[in-house]
């Protein structure tokens, strides 16, 4: 992509997001129950160059199905459907995230590539994923780890911004943009097998 399609790109998507913030998000109906519990996570937004470096990394295509727990409003999924022509699915417990996300996705022209669930990521049915995005805490990343092991099909693509799996899970890849790190993870195609080396790489 060019710098100014690119430029051109984020454009639209702050215009997007700047709509969403300021228009009534009743207008979007979620048709989902919310689960009653707490949050795990505060809703910090991932910077739109961590959001491309994270799918640069994962190597999304359109070939791919992107999962992003903990979603938010939703970027990670929409950039990865608009930039990439990825499919993808965006799971977050908060309803108001989950309207936010499917007003932008709409406005942007995706949204008959991406789908927005309320949910417990825990709970989530994650097996149709070729590629998981996190944007969490190291605790909860250490609590998703089993379910992602067990749950994903080898040869799928886990990217974490900020937050790694534990000392018995390292990264394959570490990313440095600015003061933000991106770790990423491949599932093995044996669950006792060991993991890749990490080689870390500094973009900025």
């Amino acid at each position: 992509m060019s710098a100014a399609a690119r430029r051109a790109a984020v454009g639209a998507w702050l215009a997007a997001l700047a709509l969403a913030a300021t228009h009534a998000l009743a207008q979007i109906t979620v048709e989902e129950v919310p689960p009653q519990r707490q949050l795990d996570v505060p809703y910090v937004p991932t910077r739109q160059a961590v959001v491309e470096e994270m799918l640069k990394l994962a190597g999304v295509s359109a070939n791919d199905v992107v999962y992003d727990l903990g979603c938010g409003d939703g970027r990670i999924v929409v950039t990865a459907a608009r930039q990439h022509g990825a499919r993808g699915v965006g799971i977050d417990i908060d309803p108001e995230r989950i309207s936010e996300a499917k007003y932008i996705a709409n406005r942007v022209g995706v949204g008959d590539r991406v789908t927005f669930l309320v949910g417990d990521l825990f709970e989530a049915d994650i097996r149709e994923a070729t590629v998981v995005t996190l944007y969490l805490l190291p605790e909860v990343n250490r609590r998703l780890k089993p379910k992602l092991l067990r749950e994903l099909a080898p040869g799928t693509r886990v990217v974490s911004h900020d937050f790694a799996m534990g000392r018995d899970w390292p990264p394959e890849r570490t990313v440095r943009l600015g003061r933000d790190t991106i770790y990423l993870w491949t599932i093995p195609p044996q669950r006792a097998a060991r993991p890749s080396a990490n080689h870390e790489v500094r973009t900025r």
